[in-house]
């Protein structure tokens, strides 16, 4: 239950960073404005205390698994609301992060 709890964390952390820069993003970048940028703003905000929720007490360890939550998202989010489209050597890169992110976080640790 510990690792589910802390993959969903960390889809919801990516969620809220990504989404969030996004919102800036596009308030800047494509001129939607300041609300878009103060959403954006929040969402990052979010994701702040959402990474504290994770079982592992060490911050390190979190935010380097994290990492690699974030490339793979990344590109997924720009599938999803940009149209991009990744090629092989995004989607091995992303594998190789999401390996990463499981050996970091979830490999056995001598207690």
């Amino acid at each position: 239950m510990t690792v589910l709890r802390s993959i969903l964390l960390f889809a919801l952390a990516a969620v809220a960073e990504i989404g969030g820069a996004w919102l800036v993003w596009q308030g800047v970048r494509e001129h939607k404005g300041v609300a878009w940028i103060g959403a954006g703003v929040i969402a990052l905000g979010l994701y702040g205390f959402v990474a504290t929720l994770q079982p592992d007490a060490d911050f390190g360890r979190i935010l380097a698994a994290y990492g690699g939550v974030f490339v793979a998202g990344s590109l997924l989010w720009g599938m999803a609301l940009d149209g991009f489209r990744p090629d092989r050597w995004d989607t091995i890169g992303a594998a190789i992060c999401l390996l990463g992110v499981a050996i970091i976080m979830y490999a056995p640790r001598p207690t």
